[in-house]
């Protein structure tokens, strides 16, 4: 009598419930970054979210690459995500640089056209 053989029941990531949740995330961040765009929200929330929006779409072609289950001795999510900190860094740091490049007086001092140097 042979034996009952194991069923491996492999569904794909596009089509699993964490698909669509991640999915449904995904949306929901992008419309709040909409949002803070269209209400000229602070610049830190539009990139937070922005960084978060990214984050999402890498994990989701991580999942369909399915590379979470061929990485499994390796600590991928430290890599990423230090990797793209180091590149929010250093983007912000060259955008905040031009930014005192061409306005060294600062953002919060509005001068009026009464403030005129009279030299």
């Amino acid at each position: 009598m042979d034996s009952p053989q194991k069923v491996v029941d492999h569904q794909p990531f596009c089509l699993s419930l964490k698909c669509f949740v991640k999915t449904l995330r995904l949306v929901v961040t992008v419309a709040s970054m909409i949002f803070f765009i269209v209400a000229q929200a602070p610049e830190p929330y539009i990139v937070i979210t922005g960084f978060e929006v990214t984050i999402i779409l890498f994990l989701i072609a991580l999942y369909m690459c399915s590379l979470d289950k061929t990485m499994r001795s390796f600590f991928w999510p430290l890599l990423v995500f230090g990797f793209l900190t180091v590149i929010c860094t250093v983007a912000d740091c060259a955008l905040m640089c031009q930014k005192l490049r061409f306005r060294p007086h600062g953002p919060y001092q509005n001068r009026s056209a009464t403030d005129v140097d009279d030299s």
